[in-house]
């Protein structure tokens, strides 16, 4: 049986401020599947230790501040 979820998850919104051009294959796929595409584009992630993962590989690259949930 899966188990209920009693508090809401944390999640942090990702902002990819410098540019993936000139970095290696692997760190602009790491950009793209936490939904990163243009400069300046943010998204919501859920902190999960892959999404924790992905976030450390590409540190260099993004900002991250934390979301209150509204719920």
């Amino acid at each position: 049986m899966a188990k209920a979820k009693t508090k809401a998850e944390a999640k942090v919104r990702i902002t990819l401020v410098r540019s993936v051009i000139g970095q290696n294959h692997d760190v602009r796929e790491t950009a793209k599947s936490l939904g990163l595409g243009k400069l300046h584009s943010s998204a919501i992630q859920a902190t999960t230790p892959d999404i924790l993962g992905k976030i450390r590989r590409i540190s260099h690259l993004i900002a991250v501040e934390d979301v209150e949930s509204n719920e």
